[in-house]
């Protein structure tokens, strides 16, 4: 599959497992994040994304992200979460905001498995940017500086992948520090 072709699959894989090298625990929130579980079974356990376990199982996509995928996953930690306005978080969580609530996660999640090198790859081919689709319909834009890797939502909003290639059974996560947010 050629990398333009990876990069327009859709965002819609968490997790997808690396295949040109071994893949290896990584410890992400103070627990370890084993490659043979799934994107659920492994998020549970991160103290760091208590926020975003909390709002994928309000979202009901609990059941989405234990599927086969694969997925990539830009996983915003608590930290990100509470750089967003005050109320945000409770506001989105409300029952009757289950829809926006799911946008805005799966805006989060690309279809296919890329990890950090593929990414690297797709935006070396793209000129300096790599625009990928995600599951709810929107683009991300990746793009480097130096080494480190950026993602830029539709907003014009910019979060830094901090952790890369947590792989898991079905896909891979990349830790972001910043939650993207799709265009209203």
């Amino acid at each position: 599959m050629k990398t333009t072709q990876l990069v327009s699959v859709a965002f819609f894989a968490l997790v997808f497992g690396v295949t040109s090298y071994a893949q290896k625990t990584v410890m992400v929130g103070g627990a370890p994040m084993y490659p043979t579980k799934n994107i659920v079974e492994n998020a549970v356990n991160s103290k760091d994304h208590t926020t975003l376990v909390a709002a994928v199982k309000a979202a009901g996509l609990v059941e989405t992200l234990q599927t086969a995928g694969p997925f990539t996953v830009f996983a915003p930690t608590n930290a990100a979460f509470e750089k967003l306005p005050e109320g945000t978080v409770e506001s989105l969580l409300k029952p009757e905001n289950l829809k926006m609530l799911q946008t805005v996660l799966t805006y989060h999640v690309v279809a296919g498995k890329m990890n950090a090198a593929d990414v690297a790859k797709a935006i070396k081919a793209g000129n300096g940017k790599a625009v990928l689709k995600t599951v709810s319909g929107g683009t991300l834009t990746a793009w480097m500086k130096g080494k480190k890797i950026y993602i830029t939502d539709e907003n014009g909003s910019m979060s830094e992948v901090t952790i890369t290639d947590v792989n898991q059974s079905n896909g891979v996560i990349h830790v972001v520090d910043t939650v993207l947010l799709p265009k209203s």
